[in-house]
Parts: structure tokens; C-alpha cells; sequence
């Protein structure tokens, strides 16, 4: 993508400015509005159509998990990278579930912040370290194995999606956040063909991306 619009709802001014200037400055992403409260983000976000929008949660009138429900329930292809100071578990979970496509922390700096929008905005999941650590914790808790990307046979039993072993194995890789070309490097395969499994995991989960695949995978103990 040559150029990416951004739509940025986040109600502190000084964080917006401070944004503005980061996007200012980069190249190949352009902001294209700003909104102080989620029911001005969720209007804005549907008129502008952003290739991303970069949501706070805390948001006035209409936090931002409620914004990013409303939105992709109007156009499921925008992309939502939460951008919030808050690490729960389940502020990030409900983020997901809510359809956000990404999750940064406040913390990040200007490397990840736009490495997030680039990634999110390409179709690719991101999670922040932190926030990956925490979804990783829950897959352990729920499964009580530990994910290393080896999928052990006893996690067979409870994949009713037709996933061969070698999708297990790309599915658990995914969880741990790793894009087609670093699940490429990882197995020992081509970019390709871990697209290709990719792609057919998330058919058969029927899910649009990988954040998605990720919480079907943590609920249903799959890795």
C-alpha cells in the first residue's frame, strides 16, 4: 500500500498532536482526520473510510471497544489498531472480539507505532510484545501446554475444523504473532506456501484474519 489514511480517535489533545507530527513525518502515511470521543470516531471513520483507524479505548460518549463493534459492523474491511494505555486481559479480549484487527500499547514507540499500522493496514495481525505475552498466558492456562510452535498430538482430538498437523503447527505461529515470512523461516517453507496455510487455516475457521484465528484458537484450546 503506497499510501496509508489513518483516522486517529483518542481524546487527549496533547497525544493527538504529538501523532500528528509522528504521521507528519513519515512517509507513505497520510492522517486524514481526528476525533475526540468514539461517536465522532465511529461517524468520521464511515465518511473518511481510513485505510486504518488508530482507536483509544477510554473515549467519552462511546468507548472505543463499543466504536470498533460499530464500525466493523458497518464496514468489516476497515481496519482498528487499539492504541490505549490498558493491558487487562479483558480489555483485550473484548477489543478483539470486538473486531479489532491490532493492539498497541501507549508505550510504543515511533518504530512500532508505524511497523503497527503498516502491518495492520497490509491485513496482518499485531499485537504488542506485552499484549502477546498476555495471550500466550491464556492459551497456556486454557490448554496447559506450552506454545512453541510444535504442536503436541493430544490437541488433535479437539480440531473438528479439518486442520491437517502442519496447519496446527501455522496456527500455533500465528498465535505467537509471526508473519507469513518469519512462519516461512520457522518451518522451513516458502513464503508462499505459508501463505497458502494461512490463508486455508482461515478458511476453515471461518475467520477474515489473524486476530481472529487467534481468539478461535484460544477458545477452542486448538494450540
Amino acid at each position: 500500500m503506497d499510501n496509508i489514511k489513518v483516522l486517529l480517535v483518542e481524546d487527549h489533545k496533547m497525544v493527538r498532536l504529538g501523532l500528528s507530527l509522528v504521521f507528519e513525518n513519515t512517509d507513505g502515511i497520510t492522517l486524514v482526520g481526528e476525533a475526540d470521543n468514539g461517536k465522532n470516531g465511529v461517524e468520521l471513520a464511515l465518511k473518511l473510510t481510513p485505510d486504518v483507524v488508530l482507536m483509544d479505548i477510554g473515549l467519552p460518549e462511546v468507548d472505543g471497544i463499543q466504536a470498533t463493534a460499530m464500525i466493523k459492523k458497518s464496514n468489516p474491511n476497515m481496519k482498528i489498531l487499539i492504541f490505549t494505555s490498558r493491558d487487562s486481559e479483558d480489555d483485550v479480549f473484548d477489543s478483539l472480539t470486538a473486531g479489532a484487527d491490532g493492539y498497541i500499547m501507549k508505550g510504543a514507540n515511533e518504530n512500532q507505532m508505524i511497523s503497527a499500522i503498516k502491518a495492520v493496514a497490509e491485513g496482518t495481525a499485531w499485537l504488542d510484545p506485552a499484549i502477546a505475552k498476555l495471550v500466550l498466558s491464556n492459551v497456556r492456562k486454557q490448554t496447559s501446554v506450552q506454545v512453541t510452535g510444535v504442536v503436541p498430538s493430544n490437541n488433535l482430538a479437539k480440531n473438528t475444523y479439518g486442520l491437517t498437523e502442519r496447519e496446527l503447527e501455522v496456527l500455533a505461529l500465528i498465535v505467537e504473532g509471526l508473519n507469513n515470512a518469519e512462519i516461512a523461516k520457522k518451518l522451513v517453507i516458502t513464503i508462499s506456501t505459508a501463505k497458502a496455510h494461512v490463508h486455508s487455516i482461515l478458511q476453515k475457521l471461518y475467520v477474515t484474519n489473524r486476530t481472529q484465528a487467534t481468539i478461535q484458537a484460544v477458545k477452542e484450546g486448538l494450540i
